[in-house]
């Protein structure tokens, strides 16, 4: 296992939840087996339940008054999302769609407040596993709004490599194929405009692509792209 491979099962899955906080979630879910394709929750439902994927894959995406859909989050084996507030009831304000067939477990608002009551230990981490989200979702909209699309495009390969990436002799490999039409799904871009995007970077060997898999052979040409900040790898993820 390579070094960034290792790195990248240290940050990203369950964003840093000790093993005491974990074991302490598990005993108040329930598990749910779900289909891919199958929505988790719609905009406009109530926000009042946290997922843990035990297996598979998620993604939330958000869509526009014009038709188009954006892909806010991808999440995997390990990850715990979703919203909640005891102070009011909010909504989701986008949807959450399994892309294969998983395993959730499901954790309901009122067991959740009666374990951080219980623990405030594990009610402080609850509050450090929200400012982790966050910072996200704040290092995401900062790309797509100051650096153009391309920018925007060179950080959400950095995101993958940092994901999925694995350290090849040429660079870094993505371990899964990412269609461009997905890639614009993450920017606001049509699949057209990604291609040629992506057509500029191979130009210049900064990138190649085979059989559907992203080769990364310039990281530091994508970061001088995008103005990259170097944000740790636990924000600087899908």
């Amino acid at each position: 296992m390579t070094n960034l491979t290792i790195e990248r099962s240290i940050n990203q899955n369950t964003f840093h939840l000790s093993e005491k906080t974990l074991t302490a979630l598990t005993g108040i879910m329930y598990e749910q087996q779900v289909e891919a394709g199958t929505y988790l929750f719609w905009e406009g439902d109530t926000a009042d339940k946290l997922f843990y994927i035990k297996e598979g894959n998620v993604k939330q995406i958000k869509g526009t008054s014009d038709g188009k859909e954006y892909i806010l989050n991808m999440f995997d084996r390990g990850d715990l999302f979703g919203e909640m507030s005891s102070f009011m009831s909010i909504k989701y304000s986008y949807n959450a769609v399994a892309l294969t067939d998983c395993t959730i477990g499901v954790i309901q608002q009122k067991d959740l407040e009666i374990l951080l009551w219980q623990h405030g230990e594990i009610a402080v981490e609850f509050l450090k596993w929200t400012a982790l989200l966050n910072q996200i979702t704040q290092s995401k909209l900062r790309d797509l709004t100051f650096h153009g699309k391309l920018g925007a495009l060179c950080s959400t390969m950095i995101r993958m490599a940092n994901s999925y990436g694995e350290e090849v002799k040429d660079g870094i490999r993505l371990t899964k194929k990412v269609k461009n039409g997905e890639l614009g799904e993450y920017i606001g871009a049509t699949r057209e405009s990604v291609n040629r995007m992506l057509s500029d970077l191979r130009s210049k060997k900064i990138i190649s692509q085979e059989k559907g898999y992203l080769l990364i052979h310039d990281l530091d040409a994508l970061k001088d792209i995008c103005h990259c900040e170097n944000c740790p790898l636990e924000i600087c993820r899908m």
